[in-house]
């Protein structure tokens, strides 16, 4: 080979390997990890070069588009089951854990202020509590001067994972409250957002409302939030630590594709709503996979304290060896 051709040849090499190093990972789904996932993305840019585009479409929108292998890969907070993810030939697998807080604007009513009981918060999105000074709310609450307004309960548009786990949270307190990524609300007056975004929106404009969201929005927004009853009748802040306690309730298993829902955790400490939030993958795209899980694998090493900022709990650290093992296994790490 003459010298320009060893110069042609070098430089085909290194363009190719510049164009596989910038390649484009393309994610989208569940809201409820957005904030993380835009930390982890901009930092594993910064340290590799790596692009990750995450898109926080709400986690009915990612199950679809992974289904549909539009993207690389899906955020979901509601785990799918082992049959489902061979029927549509998926991997799964959690990043991380959040929770979900109840926020309100009540004029004269603080963070933290407000405790709701179990039963008053499965009242007030069934329709049986349609307004503030309800006895079921001021019993738990004699010091505060509750309006005697209608309550506006802020919820999602979209088919939400953060709702499936919050509705999983009201089928503990009431069976006849169905679990769902997009319920029919029973309370008078809803009034609906697309993503925890929207939903905090709605909150934050509307007086005398109450809505779910994840609780990173809640602190980037300075949202007031609940205390909220636990299994044990304690009334729970939202917290680091109260999450963290009520994490060390989850079982994982690579048995089952790491399926677990841990909402309304056992523990006098736990915060009562919580929930996982999980990456989706097609099992064919092996390469892709790989770029996915190598993203995740720097997140699980470097990305705990970014997680923990924004109020979200890193997984222990057995489980993300369960899980790199589980990579190894399915040949994608």
């Amino acid at each position: 080979m003459n010298f320009k051709k060893l110069v042609s040849a070098t430089l085909v090499t290194a363009l190719s390997l510049t164009a596989l190093n910038a390649a484009e990972l393309k994610g989208r789904g569940a809201s409820f990890p957005g904030p993380i996932y835009s930390s982890w993305t901009s930092e594993y840019y910064k340290t590799t070069q790596n692009q990750v585009n995450y898109t926080p479409t709400g986690s009915g929108d990612g199950i679809k588009s992974i289904t549909k292998r539009m993207v690389d890969f899906a955020g979901s907070d509601e785990p799918l089951k082992p049959e489902k993810l061979a029927e549509d030939k998926l991997y799964m697998f959690p990043s991380v854990i959040g929770s979900i807080v109840l926020s309100y604007n009540i004029d004269g009513v603080k963070d933290g202020e407000l405790k709701l009981s179990r039963a008053a918060i499965a009242g007030i999105f069934d329709g049986k509590i349609t307004m503030w000074d309800d006895k079921a709310i001021t019993e738990q609450n004699p010091t505060l001067k509750l309006p005697h307004e209608p309550i506006t309960v802020a919820v999602r548009a979209d088919k939400s994972g953060t709702t499936y786990n919050f509705t999983y949270f009201l089928n503990q307190v009431d069976p006849t409250i169905e679990v769902s990524k997009k319920p029919t609300w029973k309370a008078p007056k809803v009034v609906a957002g697309k993503s925890n975004s929207g939903v905090s929106a709605n909150i934050q404009q509307i007086k005398n409302s109450i809505g779910y969201i994840e609780y990173s929005y809640k602190i980037k927004l300075g949202l007031p939030a609940a205390q909220v009853e636990n299994k044990e009748g304690k009334f729970i802040n939202p917290t680091l630590e109260s999450f963290q306690d009520a994490a060390k309730y989850a079982t994982w298993s690579a048995d089952n594709d790491f399926y677990a829902i841990i909402a309304d955790p056992a523990g006098a400490t736990s915060y009562p709503i919580v929930a996982a939030t999980f990456i989706l993958v097609p099992s064919e795209k092996v390469e892709n996979n790989k770029e996915v899980t190598k993203f995740i694998d720097w997140a699980y090493t470097n990305g705990d304290k970014l997680a923990s900022d924004l109020g979200y709990v890193p997984l222990p650290a057995e489980t993300k060896e369960k899980i790199r093992a589980y990579w190894e296994a399915k040949k994608i790490k």
